[in-house]
């Protein structure tokens, strides 16, 4: 519908408030013709007057006298001169007085109600109106009148003020309407189908919208649009990248599950050699290869979906966090790495054992990197703690700190790498494990003596707490 477009809208409202602006002035208006109307009558009956004055002894004849009252449009005049009130020209008065109306210095507001008042009584009234006489001719006149005359002459003047007004609102309402096409509606317009066009091929870079409006606020909405498709495209780019990389992940899991189970199988037998540094080493050997399936396994599943739920079972955080540290020594170079880990003793949380122990290798690993990447040995610390509503694990290394990439992307895949090559999965992995159990990865603090990252987790969320330790 035409009025709910806004040059629809726009071109009502503009011929209401004008409309409303030339009420505005009516009102005083029609006042001012009023005024002027009797203040002519008034004019009128001192002009007939004073041909009387001018006839011998003050007198003329009843037919001259009713002609000259017929052209004054007045019914008597009364003159004072010289302190002397008199009537000079008299009629019949065809009914009582019904008001007088003192224009000699009359305030605006008494006219408007005057005016107002006499347009909306549709009866003819019989009025005086007291004036001062003009070129000094006396010290003050007073006619009566009839009130028909006056009120339809008003009416006149009301209906071709209404019409002007009509008239230049239509006008203005047009040239105002254009100019909002022109301006306003056209440049919106062009937003509009640059989005539209966009929605059906975001990929396209030639429907990123060029900024062009001359007005400031469109042009403003021109430029964050365009840093927003922009931003979008890039966002839709790395969607499609991380989806044909997840496709390729799923497949290359699922050959390496059937790698690592074959070697699962063969590490199952190394168990039973009779060689003691064998037997020591097996178990580890068994338990990573375990681990590597489990993640194949998890991968394959997140291709297909998300990352699967935690299923929290209550476990000693201690040994858990010596099975992390006992698997990065193994990777690391002899005296690398040194580890100080503070755990009260005989602690339980509830949390999925695999999810968990996967966080803590991937904070460690990374912990363990930037170490490795300064040449010089180095320590990481561990700290378990608990309170009243949650439990802590703080790591914290001596590494050089992140660089600053890593901290304008932290927690993103592929964007938040913590070294050079980096892909920053682990970071992203880990916050979201964590937030799968209800708890939060937070960066604490970074710089040349360190960087510290901390996993706070509920305690509401698990059932065989202790409290011993």
């Amino acid at each position: 519908m035409f009025l709910n477009s806004l040059s629809g809208r726009f071109l009502l409202l503009t011929v209401v408030f004008v409309m409303l602006a030339e009420v505005m002035i009516f009102v005083p208006s029609v006042a001012r013709f009023r005024q002027d109307y009797l203040q002519a009558r008034l004019e009128r009956g001192q002009i007939a007057s004073l041909a009387v004055l001018a006839g011998p002894n003050n007198m003329v004849d009843p037919a001259l006298e009713k002609e000259l009252l017929r052209n004054a449009g007045v019914l008597n005049v009364v003159l004072r001169r010289n302190a002397v009130r008199e009537l000079v020209l008299a009629s019949p008065m065809p009914a009582p007085v019904h008001a007088t109306y003192d224009l000699r210095e009359p305030s605006p507001w008494v006219l408007i109600r005057d005016a107002l008042a006499r347009l909306f009584d549709p009866k003819d009234r019989i009025i005086r109106v007291i004036g001062t006489p003009v070129n000094k001719a006396g010290l003050l006149i007073e006619i009566t009148l009839h009130t028909n005359d006056l009120r339809k002459q008003m009416l006149d003047y009301g209906l071709r003020v209404f019409m002007l007004s009509l008239v230049i609102s239509i006008i203005t309402a047009a040239l105002l309407f254009l100019a909002v096409r022109r301006f306003l509606v056209a440049p919106i317009s062009r937003v509009v189908s640059h989005i539209t066009a966009y929605k059906e091929a975001p990929e396209d870079h030639r429907l990123i919208i060029e900024p062009t409006a001359g007005i400031t606020e469109l042009h403003e909405a021109e430029v964050a649009l365009r840093e927003m498709q922009i931003e979008l495209s890039k966002a839709l780019k790395q969607k499609d990248r991380l989806a044909a990389l997840g496709g390729a992940v799923a497949k290359i899991s699922h050959d390496l599950r059937n790698m690592l189970t074959t070697a699962q199988l063969l590490a199952d037998r190394m168990e039973m050699s009779a060689d003691p540094s064998v037997q020591r080493t097996a178990p580890k050997l068994v338990g990573s290869l375990t681990r590597a399936v489990n993640l194949c396994e998890s991968t394959l599943t997140f291709g297909k979906a998300e990352e699967p739920e935690p299923e929290p079972t209550d476990l000693m955080i201690g040994p858990l966090i010596d099975d992390v540290i006992e698997s990065e020594l193994l990777s690391a170079p002899e005296g690398a790495v040194h580890f100080d880990v503070v755990v009260p003793t005989g602690m339980k949380v509830r949390a999925d054992h695999e999810q968990l122990f996967r966080v803590l290798t991937n904070l460690v690993r990374n912990a363990s990197q930037a170490i490795q990447a300064t040449g010089r040995p180095g320590r990481i610390s561990i700290m378990v703690e608990k309170g009243e509503k949650d439990w802590t694990v703080t790591i914290r290394d001596s590494g050089p700190g992140l660089p600053k990439k890593a901290l304008e992307n932290l927690f993103r895949p592929f964007e938040g790498g913590a070294r050079k090559g980096g892909t920053g999965l682990g970071l992203s992995i880990a916050s979201e494990l964590v937030r799968g159990h209800g708890g939060r990865l937070e960066l604490v603090e970074t710089g040349e003596k360190g960087t510290c990252f901390r996993i706070t987790m509920p305690i509401s969320a698990q059932a065989g707490f202790s409290r011993t330790g």
